[in-house]
């Protein structure tokens, strides 16, 4: 049968025919017909056996006949990894290239706003992983209302890294007259169950039984312990002739770590995984395909669909927890009837794992052994080995033995040094506590045999040790600031004498202490004046709040010596003492206002207080 056979174009077969392709796959025979009738396809066939194109071509035919519009393309391509989608866009490109069509790669990785243009402008097919395509339609980018063909490919992969959920909200976006094609390798009870939900009276196309192998692989079973895996796989790959080889770990953090290794020990390696840039893995995959590398190390994000032509071997440096990804991981070599190997590396705690990828691939994987690496057993009980081989070589038995604790304290006693002096005051004054702590040890544990506390005095050299390392650490240098054990300089001598001026409590806010209030009171008393000299001062005051007319009768004699007769030492006193008294000084009881006294009783009232002072003044003076 050739492929005009199945109803194809004439462009269609012209591009199949420049590509080098005449004769189609078993799986390419049967889909190819069904998908052209408008039927819904239940395809399950084993990697490399030419899926891609079973829903390509007849696509690329129908889609030949119509025009999409801005937004709402014709068709949705589904993929579970950015590598796949992008392998099919190439597929797109290769077949279609007589057919004027247009397509949009819609994955994470990539600019939001460079395929949001392209669907402006319109798009016949999306070719788009399942997260990128809920965000660009609830972003407003796009509209599904007129997608009219859905193709689910590697299904089984899908349910492995959780997009079934996603699957199922776009397959509710989608209108419900569609065509829907699902295509796995595999086909386990889920995804049967999710073709039944989704798909309207398929047609099941079954090429080869679930999880066979291709019979051109040769496999190989290295069971080893976890710290030879490195060695052996470097002398696997020394020992054959690797052309271009896949070396899969179970974990992201292995890949980077496993890679690193390689090309430490020379190796012309490179790395790819789901946490690297999307450029990074583009260009990875591009140098490995053309030969630029020769060992790629992955994840199973590289196991599924990814074309390479002639892979010589797979090297499976963890044995995977799925034993389906086991049939993907080795489907990578012997593809298109070519000669491969696989190499699988176990530990013993992985005998369960490979039971159950012997049952699923229907016969036990070869035993096979290195020379000068020991070859363990497989443990099919699951149970974790406590012993395992250490990383290191023990040297300890080829060094002299440590001194014990004993002698370092007899070197300390027998020649202390000076810092260990000033500590050992302290060490003598807390000798006293050590038997009674000995007696309590004794008394909760006489059923055992404790060996008594050895004195410490080894601690204080470590104390020093550790001091003579911080005076040599080069973090420390003298130009920090910031060091603990600086001495405090103070002023010393040369305090400034504002800090030595005493600051009142009234000015704090606060309540005057009792010494503060005897001070005040003491500069009080020395200020008083005695009562003559007090009822001096007032009548020399007092004419002067009087009218004119007492003024004038009052003599000018009496009120010379009321001024004069002053003592100098009261006035030097109260000159000096001013600073303070204005502070202390209490403001003395606001007096009642008198009524107000007639002009006429005032002015007599002047004049009798000018008159009586008069007479005590000489008796005053003459004493």
């Amino acid at each position: 049968m050739n492929f005009a056979d199945l109803g194809l174009s004439e462009d269609i077969l012209k591009a199949v025919a420049d590509a080098g392709y005449d004769t189609p796959t078993p799986i390419q025979a049967q889909a190819i017909p069904s998908v052209l009738m408008a039927r819904d396809i239940l395809g399950c066939a084993q990697t490399g056996t030419g899926k891609t194109a079973s829903f390509t071509l007849p696509m690329l035919d129908i889609l030949h006949h119509g025009r999409a519009r801005m937004r709402m393309p014709r068709s949705i391509i589904l993929e579970p990894t950015r590598e796949l989608a992008t392998q099919v866009a190439a597929n797109f490109d290769t077949y279609g290239k007589y057919i004027s069509l247009s397509k949009a790669l819609i994955i994470g990785g990539e600019s939001a706003a460079e395929q949001g243009k392209v669907l402006e402008k319109g798009a016949d097919v999306i070719i788009a992983t399942p997260g990128r395509l809920i965000d660009t339609f609830e972003r407003g980018k796009l509209l599904l209302s007129d997608c009219k063909l859905l193709v689910i490919d590697e299904a089984d992969r899908m349910l492995d890294m959780g997009f079934i959920p996603d699957i199922e909200k776009i397959v509710n976006m989608l209108p419900k007259q569609r065509q829907t094609l699902f295509f796995s390798a595999t086909m386990p009870k889920e995804i049967k169950r999710l073709a039944d939900k989704f798909l309207s009276n398929p047609k099941e196309i079954t090429v080869s039984p679930p999880s066979t192998m291709a019979t051109t692989v040769e496999h190989k079973l290295l069971v080893l312990d976890d710290f030879d895996k490195r060695e052996a796989l470097r002398r696997l790959i020394r020992a054959e002739d690797v052309r271009n080889a896949f070396v899969f770990c179970n974990r992201k953090k292995d890949v980077d770590i496993l890679y690193k290794s390689l090309t430490k020990h020379g190796f012309n390696a490179g790395r790819m995984h789901g946490d690297l840039a999307q450029s990074e893995r583009t260009e990875t995959l591009a140098k490995f395909k053309t030969g630029e590398i020769t060992l790629l190390v992955c994840s199973d994000v590289a196991a599924r669909g990814i074309d390479v032509a002639d892979v010589s071997h797979v090297f499976n440096f963890d044995v995977p927890f799925n034993a389906e990804d086991y049939v993907h991981r080795t489907g990578r070599t012997g593809r298109a009837g070519r000669d491969g190997k696989a190499f699988t590396l176990a530990v013993p705690e992985d005998g369960k794992l490979v039971a159950a990828i012997n049952k699923s691939i229907n016969m036990d994987i070869p035993l096979t052994e290195l020379e000068g690496i020991e070859t363990l057993e497989l443990d099919f009980t699951g149970k974790k080995r406590r012993n395992k081989k250490s990383r290191k070589p023990n040297t300890r038995d080829d060094k002299p033995a440590r001194p014990a604790r004993s002698d370092k304290k007899e070197t300390a006693t027998d020649a202390p040094s000076p810092a260990k002096s000033e500590a050992q005051p302290q060490k003598d004054a807390d000798a006293p506590k050590a038997p009674a702590r000995d007696a309590r040890n004794n008394a909760g544990n006489t059923d055992r045999n404790r060996t008594e506390r050895p004195d410490r005095t080894e601690r204080y050299d470590r104390n020093d040790r550790n001091d003579r390392n911080d005076r040599n650490n080069r973090n420390n240098r003298r130009d920090r600031d910031d060091r603990d054990d600086k001495t405090v300089i103070g002023f010393g001598d040369h305090v400034p004498s504002f800090l030595l001026t005493e600051v009142p409590a009234s000015s704090l806010g606060k309540k005057p202490s009792d010494d503060e209030e005897e001070a005040p009171k003491k500069t009080t008393t020395a200020k008083r004046k005695p009562a003559a000299e007090k009822s001096k001062s007032t009548t020399a005051r007092k004419p002067r709040r009087s009218t004119k007319k007492a003024s004038d009768e009052a003599p000018a004699e009496d009120a010379a010596p009321a001024a004069t007769e002053a003592p100098a030492e009261t006035a030097s006193d109260a000159k000096s003492d001013a600073a303070p008294a204005k502070e202390v000084k209490k403001r003395a009881p606001r007096r009642p206002r008198k009524k107000a006294v007639p002009k006429a009783e005032t002015a007599d009232k002047a004049a009798d207080t000018a008159q009586t002072p008069a007479e005590p003044a000489p008796a005053e003076s003459e004493s």
